[in-house]
């Protein structure tokens, strides 16, 4: 799990999920005209997150087709929706839809906010 949270970690690598989740698959050049990065500097995170197994890749002739491991990402969500629910158990209030929230709500002594 941590190792998913790391690739996570780095903003171009959340720009390319991005960029993945917008289309069924993409080839690096693709990537790298929307990224805005060089072509190595695509590859060294595309590589993190293939390893990290959010993003599959599959060899189409002259260029590697990457797409977004849809099921890895979902799970990955429920683990840090159970990790902040265990973690938030009795100690920070419930969100209600009627009550508008405070932004200038400082957290019980001896919490964090997470």
């Amino acid at each position: 799990m941590a190792r998913k949270l790391a690739a996570l970690a780095h903003p171009a690598r959340l720009g390319i999920l991005r960029q993945l989740g917008s289309a069924d698959s993409c080839c690096v050049k693709d990537l790298v005209q929307r990224a805005g990065l060089a072509q190595s500097t695509v590859s060294q995170h595309l590589k993190i997150l293939v390893e990290a197994e959010l993003v599959s890749f599959r060899a189409e002739r002259q260029c590697s087709r990457y797409a977004i491991n849809a099921p890895a990402l979902r799970a990955l969500a429920g683990v840090i929706s159970q990790t902040l629910d265990h973690c938030c158990a009795g100690c920070c209030p419930q969100a209600t839809h009627d009550a508008p929230s405070d932004p200038l709500r400082q957290p019980a002594a001896g919490h964090k906010d997470i």
